[in-house]
């Protein structure tokens, strides 16, 4: 069974940069979209962006212009958080989408604040 698992989160003030990073367990065939999620406290699971495997990106209107999503490969993806905002506090989690199934990493706790 293929496992997510990020990493990278924390705690940090407004203003400040935090780098997510997504790692499965193995490579794993037909990814078609590589995506971060995020669920706040009382709140819905959100999407927070997403890359195709032909490098398209698509961003939530809240986050555009602070944060980047890149991939390596068809293991690693990354989010590269800048300028964060109380308001980014979450849980962020990571997903890998093939045609039929996708798989869910167990989340990492971000948190902004002074």
């Amino acid at each position: 069974q293929v496992q997510l698992v990020e990493s990278g989160g924390g705690l940090v003030q407004p203003g400040g940069s935090l780098r997510l990073s997504c790692a499965a367990s193995r490579s794993i065939a037909s990814i078609t979209t590589m995506g971060w999620y995020r669920q706040a406290p009382g709140k819905q699971r959100e999407l927070v962006a997403v890359i195709t495997n032909g490098g398209s990106t698509n961003y939530a209107d809240s986050v555009k212009g602070r944060f980047t999503i890149s991939r390596d490969n068809a293991k690693n993806m990354y989010l590269q958080m800048n300028s964060l905002k109380p308001e980014d506090t979450a849980v962020y989690y990571c997903r890998f989408i093939r045609y039929d199934y996708s798989y869910w990493g167990q989340g990492t706790q971000v948190t902004v604040s002074s």
